[in-house]
């Protein structure tokens, strides 16, 4: 062993045996706050600017964006805006926002998490510009981005400005999976004609949708808007980058992705938990998005039974454990953990129907669209479709579904490419 392959086994050793963790100085992901805060601010002087965002838009010291632009030089920032969860963090999944007053700062906020989900003309009145900036989970059915497209319509109908401060996608910069949201299929989980994956930093999303006339509202039936568009893009950023490889810091943008691998665990395992007593997938226990179990399931069976698909890159153990919240909460349930071996060549969002395919091969008493059929119109909802219910309840088979799922992978992957800000 050389010396340099000693001081790095060294320093690998430090970091997973004694919580050590190597500075991040090293390295030089920058996102789009500290850029815009390097370029002296530029385009926001001597503007009245609102702000879109949550905790989790900061600097790589944990400052707020709220607090930079505010105390910013020659930066007259006016209002906040408030997507779910709220400015501060302080609205629970799902839970309406109210508006309300900035205890930091004293400006107001403005809910769009209540009876608006579009800033209204009287919300945007004043405004030169609006600002979001907002740790994106690179998954369609996540509220946020639906949140940067109807402020890019509401700023287009009011000749506001819209910028946007670039971060990056948890999911890298490469993977694209599921089919395009149909029509009739459009709501604030499925705001946009794009893959269930779609490869993009939020930056890149919000031009892709502006000048390919995608934003077109919640139903997808209003005429499409063109605001007058800004990113702010990254420094140091590549697509191959998960979120571990920059360095920065991960402020949880929701209470059920604390971890950056939870964003990557969302789109494996969400649509199947649109379904209510079917299966637990980790959320209400330490584990969101993690794990598939329930009471009546043997892990061991379940294991081998995915074992045997040789699925790519994805491997499975048994688990055994019992929620703190939720249906199952309190009940000793069993299943799988799943774990990626290699992150590129699997399939994030097939695994989950393989899952699905496996217990009900085990177990075909068990039918989910039955046993939670009120929830069948969300599932078409996030799946963008009905396709895949429709022919996937037939037999439970992947098969049934795979080529319909990965139809427009390809194309939006070409008309993706346009719009790169990164290689």
């Amino acid at each position: 062993m050389n010396i340099l392959k000693k001081i790095v086994f060294g320093l690998l050793a430090l970091t997973l045996f004694s919580g050590w963790i190597p500075a991040r100085d090293a390295v030089c992901v920058r996102t789009g706050i500290e850029v815009l805060e390097g370029r002296g601010f530029e385009g926001l002087v001597g503007k009245q600017v609102g702000l879109v965002t949550n905790p989790s838009g900061v600097d790589r010291n944990l400052r707020s964006a709220v607090d930079i632009l505010f105390s910013a030089p020659d930066v007259n920032l006016v209002k906040l805006f408030a997507p779910e969860h709220g400015v501060r963090g302080d609205a629970y999944a799902g839970d309406y926002v109210s508006d309300t007053l900035d205890a930091a700062t004293g400006l107001p906020v403005y809910s769009i998490y209540g009876p608006h989900r579009k800033p209204t003309p009287e919300m945007l009145e004043g405004l030169d510009v609006v600002v979001y900036d907002i740790q994106d989970v690179g998954t369609r059915s996540y509220t946020f981005i639906s949140t940067l497209g109807l402020v890019m319509r509401a700023c287009a109908e009011q000749g506001i400005e819209v910028m946007v401060l670039d971060r990056p996608n948890p999911l890298g910069g490469n993977k694209v999976e599921g089919c395009l949201v149909e029509d009739g299929f459009h709501s604030f989980v499925s705001e946009f004609k794009i893959p269930y994956i779609y490869g993009l930093t939020v930056g890149e999303l919000a031009i892709l949708l502006n000048e390919e006339g995608l934003n077109q509202g919640e139903r997808g039936d209003e005429p499409a808007l063109k605001c007058k568009l800004s990113v702010v893009p990254m420094e140091g950023w590549y697509r191959d980058m998960l979120f571990y490889d920059t360095g920065l810091p991960w402020i949880l943008p929701s209470p059920n992705i604390p971890y950056p691998q939870s964003a990557i665990n969302y789109p494996c395992s969400g649509i199947c938990g649109e379904f209510q007593g079917y299966l637990n997938i980790g959320v209400g226990y330490t584990l969101p998005f993690e794990v598939f179990a329930a009471e009546w399931i043997d892990a061991d069976l379940l294991k081998a039974r995915l074992d045997s698909y040789n699925l790519p890159g994805v491997a499975f153990r048994t688990i055994h454990f019992k929620p703190f919240s939720g249906s199952m909460s309190g009940k000793l349930i069993h299943g799988v953990q799943f774990y990626f071996t290699d992150y590129e060549a699997a399939s994030c969002t097939l695994t989950q129907f393989y899952v699905m395919q496996a217990v009900h091969e085990l177990y075909p008493e068990i039918d989910p669209f039955e046993l939670s059929e009120g929830r069948n119109a969300m599932f078409d909802i996030v799946c963008g479709t009905d396709y895949v219910r429709l022919h996937f309840k037939k037999a439970m088979k992947v098969a049934d579904i795979l080529d319909y799922w990965s139809k427009d992978v390809e194309t939006f992957q070409k008309l993706s490419k346009r719009y790169y800000l990164y290689e």
